[in-house]
């Protein structure tokens, strides 16, 4: 069996290669989810709790998930929210529910 100069065995270095190379893939990467723009009431409804560091947020799209960023605007400026929890809703099916975490507050 040849070895490195490390001492390690080749088809071992080859397996922990693989082993990377294949769940590259597997590691989740959060969307951003820009509902500036929309309208408050018609396109999601966000209920702010303790001072808008938190809030419940409802509307209807697809691919939202845990993790996610939501960003939201109001006035003159952009709060992004990031996805704590989410429910979706039987029917229809892309509409959902969701605990948003405030990250940032930007002048706009």
């Amino acid at each position: 069996m040849p070895f490195s100069r490390s001492g390690i065995s080749i088809s071992v270095i080859y397996e922990l290669v693989a082993q990377f190379i294949f769940t590259i893939p597997t590691f989740q990467k959060h969307k951003i989810h820009d509902f500036r723009g929309l309208i408050y009431g018609r396109d999601y409804i966000f209920e702010p709790i303790e001072g808008f560091k938190k809030g419940y947020m409802t509307a209807q799209c697809k691919g939202v998930k845990r993790g996610d960023w939501i960003i939201l605007e109001d006035d003159s400026r952009s709060y992004r929210y990031q996805v704590e929890q989410i429910d979706y809703y039987s029917e229809p099916s892309d509409m959902w529910i969701a605990l948003l975490n405030q990250a940032i507050v930007e002048e706009t």
